[in-house]
């Protein structure tokens, strides 16, 4: 019993920090063709400075591992939008009340949420083709966001949710 408790404690715990992703791309699209890259310039992206400068660092390396080079005249503009949003919590306390009389009931029950706030990150990255300036690809990941945590600690979850993001990247397309 006490090994299914933590196993099931384990499992809980893991599935409250996972990252989400969701793709989308131009089936048509060539995506070999794609070498090299570059941000918009006027680009809003929504994150908080230093935690931009910890995204464009992850993103420079994640996209140089994948082969596309950083370029004044790119084949690929990327552009960045991210939100941070409170999330509705999904830990509650029941409370009910209910009562019958022959074979007659009824009821009334009330989840009460307990815990601050769940933030969630969520950050949509577009690959622009320059060339045609038509979007090829799309990624929104989101991830749980925690206020005021460690420089360090902002880091390595940053570099998570990008190399989630850029798991499936180039798309394994069907011709």
């Amino acid at each position: 019993m006490k090994y299914i408790t933590t196993l099931l404690l384990a499992l809980l715990l893991v599935s409250c920090g996972t990252i989400k992703v969701h793709y989308d791309y131009e089936r048509e699209t060539d995506f070999s063709g794609y070498n090299t890259y570059n941000y918009f310039a006027d680009m809003q992206t929504g994150i908080p400075e230093l935690d931009e400068k910890r995204f464009f660092k992850a993103m420079d390396i994640t996209l140089q591992t994948k082969g596309l080079k950083f370029s004044e005249e790119p084949d690929i503009l990327i552009d960045v939008k991210s939100i941070i949003y409170e999330a509705r919590s999904r830990n509650t306390v029941g409370v009910g009340l209910g009562g019958g009389n022959a074979g007659l009931g009824g009821g009334v029950s009330l989840g009460i949420p307990v815990g601050g706030p769940n933030l969630t990150r969520e950050i949509e990255i577009n690959f622009i083709d320059a060339r045609k300036d038509a979007m090829v690809w799309q990624a929104i990941g989101t991830q749980p966001y925690k206020e005021g945590a460690p420089p360090a600690v902002k880091e390595e979850k940053m570099q998570e949710l990008i190399s989630k993001i850029f798991d499936k990247y180039p798309p394994k397309t069907k011709n």
